[in-house]
């Protein structure tokens, strides 16, 4: 029988997205990976080198996926917010894998793929800051940071809604 290469490789993705978004990486088990995405714990190593790789490979394909589905919108900073809440609520896995990716590498530790979405949005709003269209009261990386962690209140309080952090987002522009 022939082994599908990419089919094997996207079972163990997913399987590896449900078990790091539950246990983080050193909780997470290549063998119960491996269990629930029908084939052998051999084929980890062979694909992505470790269960470390399996990891970032997985947090830069969740990261891909919301650059992808919420780019950023300079001119509308509180819709981009909301837009944020609401993919989040609805995938929370990728926060998860976030927060374990720091947790277990130290807050200073930002994977690469994080980095290079970060860079084009710092880009987009300093960009934006020049042209007028939003205020330079921050930096461009300060301005981003506060936007992106008003997007993620909905962890952090009960009572967060989109409305919440779109209001927030949009005082804090002034």
């Amino acid at each position: 029988m022939v082994r599908d290469r990419e089919a094997t490789k996207a079972k163990l993705l997913e399987a590896a997205l449900t078990e790091f978004a539950a246990h983080g990486i050193a909780g997470a088990r290549v063998d119960r990976i491996a269990a629930e995405a029908g084939c052998n714990k051999a084929m980890i190593y062979a694909y992505f080198g470790s269960k470390e790789g399996l990891f970032d490979e997985v947090l830069k394909i969740q990261l891909t996926r919301v650059v992808e589905a919420v780019p950023i919108t300079p001119d509308d900073l509180p819709g981009y917010a909301g837009r944020l809440f609401d993919t989040y609520r609805r995938q929370p896995e990728l926060l998860r894998l976030a927060g374990y990716h720091r947790l277990e590498n130290g807050f200073e530790a930002i994977s690469k793929a994080e980095t290079d979405a970060h860079t084009e949005k710092v880009a987009a709003v300093a960009k934006a800051q020049r042209d007028g269209l939003l205020p330079a009261g921050f930096e461009a990386e300060e301005l981003l940071a506060l936007v992106v962690h008003m997007s993620t209140l909905a962890f952090s309080t009960p009572v967060a809604t989109r409305e919440l952090v779109e209001k927030s987002v949009a005082r804090l522009l002034g």
